[in-house]
């Protein structure tokens, strides 16, 4: 299976972590929700997300290193949807700016809020409307 995912973390306190080219970023003590895909399959990439300590190759795995993944939502599908989900998260959450983004037009991949509630109803909102999407498209062909 492939498609566009959700990973939600906790970072339990303020922590000043560097990140790649990014240089160092104040991240605030919060509920993290970041956006990727794994068009060659979901498996390979989530088990690199949930390694215990990885060589950092994405800006997520230094991230990774310091907080904790509390949940995976997944949105298969055929079409990389990971930009349209991050644009969704920009109409109601704060981001870290070029987080995860440096391979397209997006201001971020990564958003958060200290109600994890909260992301995770908007995140089920924006799969939703992907699917609903992907339904349109595939009658109107």
């Amino acid at each position: 299976m492939k498609g566009s995912y959700i990973l939600l973390i906790e970072l339990a306190s303020n922590k000043d972590i560097p990140i790649g080219k990014l240089g160092c970023v104040s991240f605030p003590k919060a509920f993290y929700a970041y956006v990727g895909s794994a068009m060659n399959g979901f498996k390979v990439r989530l088990a690199h997300h949930l390694k215990q300590r990885k060589e950092p190759h994405w800006h997520i795995d230094y991230l990774l290193n310091e907080a904790k993944i509390v949940d995976i939502i997944l949105c298969p599908g055929e079409q990389r949807a990971e930009c349209f989900l991050a644009q969704q998260l920009a109409r109601d959450f704060q981001f870290i700016p070029g987080f995860g983004s440096s391979d397209c037009h997006c201001s971020s991949h990564l958003y958060f809020d200290a109600n994890l509630d909260k992301l995770r109803t908007r995140i089920e909102a924006a799969c939703k409307s992907i699917e609903s999407l992907q339904w349109e498209s595939e009658v109107i062909s």
